[in-house]
């Protein structure tokens, strides 16, 4: 809802407000729990259609987007960078 907020009072001012989402990534703070067995490692992988962890490369090509003209009438948005996952929230575990 900040960047909600925020895209709506500042539109008029001509400064477009947006966030990136970013899902499950690898990094440093998640390297104990990334290993083959590990029960949250193997949820991840299993709950995400891209069916790996993010590395924090995938990330850039939002913040490219966000930071040109391309996303100039873009404002109030949450880019998900995510692999899919939020795309499987709910859904049964077969599908």
């Amino acid at each position: 809802m900040l960047t909600k907020n925020m895209a709506v009072e500042w539109a008029k001012h001509n400064v477009q407000v947006n966030g990136i989402g970013p899902g499950y990534f690898a990094t440093e703070q998640t390297k104990p729990i990334r290993v083959d067995g590990h029960p949250f490692n193997d949820f991840i992988i299993g709950l995400t259609p891209a069916e790996r962890w993010g590395n924090p490369e995938d990330l850039q090509g939002a913040a490219v987007f966000l930071s040109s003209k391309a996303s100039d009438f873009v404002n109030g948005q949450i880019i998900y960078v995510d692999g899919g996952i939020l795309a499987t929230i709910g859904k049964p575990a077969n599908e």
